[in-house]
């Protein structure tokens, strides 16, 4: 509504305001001041406003001189509606106080100083007691209270009407929440009480009430329901209605066309772009609050509207902690930048999976050695981990026959997650092959760079076969696949012998062990990795060690070497070289205790020197 349509609204309830004056006010005594409100005319009489009313005392003794007849009252709260209860009041003419007509009735009375000052029993006295006994002991109407009070502000933010009716609903829906958890209390089997989580909660029913708010006065009421303790699952149930109401306006806010796109983006959109940041703002730190779609709802109007990037910025950072419940549809964020870019906006979900690889990785730090040193089950982050591996294959794939997507932001989007992500590289041979099929200007180099983010080894025998057969592949990726199904047919053939021949059958699992992780769990591959990554540090260890030895060696040895004779030298130097073992043994038998003895002393300072690096 413009400052026209506002302005013949207020002219028109003035003229409305004067006809019903003139039906309640005494004619047998003339008028003796005219007040002037919002455009209106009231003929009154100056005795019962006096008497009642400092402000109009104050200015009509300012005038005795003069016998001042007509006085405007500037910005008078609620206008001449407000004011001709006022009168009314005045006149000793009965009217009843509302929960439509407080919040105006408390500000024109401080407006108007109708207190106790002037006289008992005043209009501001009998609206404060109506607002304090009866409005905030009810949650339905303080919301209504607060509705008039959008147009009555600053001034009544300032009388504390705002404030009290806040606190009231904050209280309320606190209250409603206890009283609804004990209802759900039961006694189980056993005898034990325990909280029903079946049975539906109907502490939660002001949700819809709030909705009418604005959105300033709906973020107040919020934050102090937070501050009182509320659940952040009924914050969140609040704010994803909310959210319905104020943005499905526009349906193109959550569902876009490239023609809505344009005008959105052209036309006014400060009120949208307020109430999606003001939304973000309140969201609840806790996990699982709201749905994860509906945080990419919140993203998709965010990026639309070009809200600030702090705000955008906590969205990612929240989907990115519970990426792993996320949909391929969650992730389709169409792109709202210029005609020539890609279909789907990239560059955000590949912020989306830093924030979930840094996290994983924050998580793994202090989990590692608890969870893959021992056999206890893999960690949620594990399996999170898992999950979105398959969401960015997937992915991957939807994007790649995307003719504007270039090369560099494919590879960085299937390069995010860290090696030990996917088991399995069916997925990411798809993405690719598909990249490749729609891409076929790419370059031999470009090719290759794209092959290499591909372990042939992880791939299952059916993509095996496939890509032996893919002529859109560099000859050398074809090549490594044939070497690696040879090896994995010799495995196969190596294992059919039964155990006559177990050693080939061990040393060729180790030159493989990634093309088995396929069939192996999870948890299995990557302990069995870990494994093997000990055992290279123990003997990455070991040489180092020896390395020591013989360089302390050479050190004596030429220290001997200028003191004595060659011969003395000589015979000093078979000696040396007769206690030094390279290979952790000595062949005889008289050398066999103190090797065994310096290979166990060896061993535990290994062991000590990898758990410290470790």
């Amino acid at each position: 509504m413009d400052l026209t349509d506002k302005q013949q609204q207020q002219l028109s309830l003035a003229k409305c305001a004067r006809q019903r004056c003139n039906e309640w006010i005494f004619r047998d005594v003339p008028s003796d001041i005219t007040i002037e409100v919002s455009g209106g005319s009231f003929s009154l009489h100056k005795f019962p406003l006096v008497s009642r009313s400092g402000r109009i005392r104050k200015l009509v003794a300012e005038h005795r001189d003069s016998d001042i007849s007509r006085v405007e009252l500037l910005n008078l709260p609620g206008g001449a509606e407000a004011f001709e209860l006022a009168a009314k009041f005045c006149y000793g003419i009965n009217f009843e106080i509302t929960s439509t007509n407080v919040a105006q009735l408390c500000c024109v009375s401080d407006y108007l100083e109708m207190t106790e000052e002037f006289s008992k029993d005043n209009l501001g006295s009998r609206t404060e007691e109506y607002l304090e006994s009866i409005v905030c002991k009810n949650l339905e109407m303080c919301v209504e209270v607060l509705q008039q009070c959008e147009n009555l502000l600053p001034l009544a933010d300032e009388l504390r009407v705002v404030s009290r009716c806040i606190d009231a609903i904050a209280s309320k829906a606190c209250a409603e929440q206890i009283a609804s958890s004990f209802s759900r209390l039961e006694y189980s089997s056993s005898g034990r009480l325990h909280m029903n989580r079946q049975a539906k909660s109907e502490g939660d029913w002001w949700i819809e009430d709030l909705s009418v708010l604005r959105v300033d006065l709906y973020q107040k009421v919020i934050t102090a329901m937070k501050c009182r303790g509320v659940r952040p699952e009924s914050i969140g149930a609040s704010l994803v209605n909310y959210a319905q109401k104020e943005l499905t306006k526009k349906s193109s806010l959550w569902n876009p066309s490239s023609q809505a796109k344009v005008d959105l983006l052209s036309g006014s959109n400060g009120h949208e772009k307020l109430v999606v940041e003001t939304i973000v703002s309140l969201l609840p730190i806790e996990k699982l609050a709201v749905p994860i779609t509906f945080l990419f709802g919140l993203l998709r109007s965010a990026v639309m509207l070009d809200c600030t990037i702090s705000c955008r910025l906590d969205l990612e950072r929240r989907i990115g902690s519970q990426l792993d419940i996320a949909t391929l549809d969650d992730l389709l964020i169409p792109s709202f930048r210029h005609a020539g870019d890609t279909l789907f906006d990239v560059d955000t979900v590949h912020r989306i999976l830093v924030n979930f690889s840094q996290q994983d990785d924050s998580e793994d730090d202090m989990d590692d050695a608890s969870v893959f040193e021992s056999d206890s089950p893999h960690s949620p982050s594990q399996t999170a981990l898992f999950k979105v591996a398959k969401l960015v294959d997937n992915y991957l794939a939807e994007i790649a026959p995307d003719a504007n997507l270039k090369l560099p932001k494919f590879m960085v989007i299937a390069d995010v997650l860290p090696t030990h992500a996917r088991t399995v590289h069916d997925g990411l041979y798809r993405a690719i092959d598909i990249y490749l099929k729609a891409h076929q200007n790419l370059s031999e180099l470009d090719r290759k760079k794209l092959s290499k983010l591909i372990d042939f080894q992880k791939l299952s025998q059916e993509a095996g076969a496939h890509a032996a057969q893919n002529e859109r592949l560099p000859l050398q990726s074809i090549v490594q696949v044939l070497y690696f199904e040879q090896i994995r047919l010799r495995n196969s053939l190596s294992c059919s012998y039964g155990d006559d021949d177990p050693k080939p059958t061990h040393q060729s699992w180790r030159i493989s062990s990634g093309a088995l992780s396929a069939a192996m769990s999870p948890r299995d591959n990557y302990a069995s990795l870990r494994r093997e990554n000990r055992e290279l540090k123990l003997e990455l260890a070991r040489l180092r060690m020896r390395l020591n030895d013989l360089e302390k060696e050479h050190v004596c040895m030429k220290r001997d070497m200028e003191k004595s004779n060659s011969r003395k030298f000589m015979s000093s130097f078979s000696k040396k070289i007769g206690k030094l073992s390279f290979f952790g043994h000595s062949s005889s038998r008289g050398s066999s205790s103190p090797s065994k003895h310096s290979h166990r002393t060896d061993s535990k300072v290994i062991e000590r020197t990898c758990a410290s690096t470790e």
